[in-house]
């Protein structure tokens, strides 16, 4: 016991102590390993446009109202992580356009996030750092790594230069998973 004393009594000793500590802190932190074991399951039903028209008069025959809108769709790939489930590009009836996740199955991670991107979706380990190399859109934190949910797409974006939906971890630049969208 005096010989422990006598050694933690050591500045030298004390202060790798501390370093690897405060070492050790910053790694959980960083990687938070515990999410790789906590799952997030979203179920978010596919949202209806509000009708901003004026109501119909009595003499003008009712349409029905346009009903949501496929229009690009693809299957999730793995990439870091495995990975699985259905990208859909839906257009509403007012006009918006959201991004859907539907059945997604992937693992939970640190800073998960949606892209909407120009890149190539390729499969292995070739695919998994593209995403930011060129024009990419975040359109926000990933709401849980299982079930269906919906990302908005800002209305200035010209979706005409995206083909592709990225699940992103922003901590460690790579790809969870992604797909290709192609026309419905």
């Amino acid at each position: 016991m005096k010989r422990v004393r006598k050694m933690l009594g050591r500045p030298l000793v004390t202060g790798a102590l501390v370093v690897a500590v405060a070492g050790a802190g910053l790694g959980l932190y960083w990687f938070q390993p515990w999410k790789l074991w906590q799952d997030r399951t979203v179920e978010e039903a596919l949202p209806e446009a509000v009708a901003t028209s004026a109501p119909p008069s009595a003499t003008a025959p009712s349409s029905p109202a346009p009903a949501p809108a496929t229009v690009a769709a693809g299957d999730l790939i793995s990439h870091e992580h495995a990975t699985s489930g259905t990208v859909k590009l839906v257009r509403l009836t007012d006009g918006s356009h959201v991004v859907r996740l539907e059945n997604l199955d992937t693992s939970n991670g640190p800073d998960l996030r949606v892209w909407l991107t120009d890149a190539p979706v390729r499969e292995g380990r070739a695919g998994w750092h593209v995403f930011d190399d060129g024009r990419h859109v975040s359109l926000g934190r990933l709401k849980g790594n299982k079930g269906s949910h919906n990302y908005a797409v800002p209305q200035d974006i010209d979706l005409a230069r995206y083909s592709s939906v990225s699940i992103w971890c922003d901590r460690f630049d790579v790809s969870f998973g992604a797909a290709e969208l192609t026309g419905a």
